[in-house]
């Protein structure tokens, strides 16, 4: 799509330059000369201590012929699956602040390089620092923010593009949460 239009816009003003060139010849008009105390005076109209300068022919030469763009990269494969591997659904974890570590499967891998990212959300809440490997830890600050207080949590995850548009949504994952505390 890019390459059609950069290719309308060229041909367009190749064609505005061209159309420019043949009207300033077509309506050339003689330029005339006078002097007055600041130095010469430039006209269209003659005066009466003006004359008429004559002017060099205009320097005309063909346009290089346009080369063509290089052809885009092939679009990569859509990501076709991807899967949310630690922590394990109904599994458990152990945490006394809240930080926890992720890890998903996905097919194709990820390709930042387009800005291609994993967006994370916890407990319906989106995390706002999105991901580009496939193993990260959410922060105690992240669980801080997101985490509800109950045992049972939901963690989603979707490969989102550039935009922030969902490319590939993962099947939530229900996990528990463990915290050792002291008795007293």
């Amino acid at each position: 799509m890019r390459r059609k239009s950069r290719q309308w816009t060229w041909r367009r003003r190749r064609f505005l330059l061209a159309g420019l060139l043949l009207v300033t010849q077509a309506v050339a008009q003689p330029v005339y000369e006078s002097r007055d105390r600041a130095g010469p005076v430039f006209s269209d109209m003659p005066g009466p201590d003006a004359s008429e300068v004559r002017l060099p022919p205009a320097n005309l030469m063909d346009s290089p012929a346009a080369t063509p763009l290089p052809a885009s990269p092939p679009q990569a494969a859509a990501y076709t699956s991807v899967q949310i591997t630690q922590p394990e659904d109904g599994g458990t974890i152990h945490t006394n602040t809240g930080q926890f570590s992720v890890a998903l499967a996905l097919e194709p891998p990820l390709r930042p390089e387009r800005g291609d990212a994993i967006a994370v959300r916890l407990d319906g809440t989106v995390l706002p620092d999105r991901r580009t490997t496939l193993q990260f830890d959410v922060t105690a600050d992240e669980w801080q923010i997101a985490a509800r207080d109950e045992v049972e949590h939901t963690l989603e995850l979707a490969v989102v593009d550039r935009s922030g548009e969902a490319l590939l949504v993962a099947t939530p994952v229900r996990f528990y949460v463990h915290r050792a505390f002291r008795h007293n």
